[in-house]
């Protein structure tokens, strides 16, 4: 699938770190460090803009290297870049260790996953098929 893409950023666009990667790295495109202090949130900018194809979607979703290492994750993860979007692609960071991050210009900071989706039609109805699950919630299909 083909994407149009503006990099005003000033790094090389995103790319797929192996052949079976779902997700191409973003980088924080920032002209000064960024530190997060622990619970502290911020918006950094990517540089990207992008048109996607209607009927997908990018997620912008947490790398692990970031959450298990420095506990640094996507706050809003996923969050959801809609096809009709053309601002510049931004990522929503958090700090949830207990320790400072400092972000720099360059780091990668989240991956990009491109995602067909469908778009449902709701049809009304007096009652809903029975299923062995039924009302069950929260952990109801869980070890007790």
């Amino acid at each position: 699938m083909q994407i149009k893409i503006i990099n005003k950023s000033t790094h090389a666009l995103p790319d797929y770190e192996t052949i079976a990667s779902a997700g191409l790295d973003l980088r924080a495109n920032i002209t000064e460090s960024i530190t997060l202090k622990s619970l502290e949130r911020t918006l950094v900018k990517t540089g990207l803009f992008i048109e996607l194809p209607i009927g997908t979607e990018a997620q912008v979703r947490p790398r692990s290297g970031l959450a298990a290492k420095k506990g640094i994750t996507v706050l809003n993860a996923p969050g959801t870049v809609d096809a009709d979007y053309r601002g510049e692609i931004g990522v929503i960071l958090v700090n949830l260790s207990n320790q400072d991050f400092t972000i720099e210009n360059g780091e990668r900071i989240a991956q990009l996953v491109i995602a067909k989706h469908e778009r449902a039609q709701w049809v009304e109805v007096k009652e809903l098929s029975e299923t062995s699950r039924g009302e069950g919630g929260f952990g109801s299909t869980g070890v007790k």
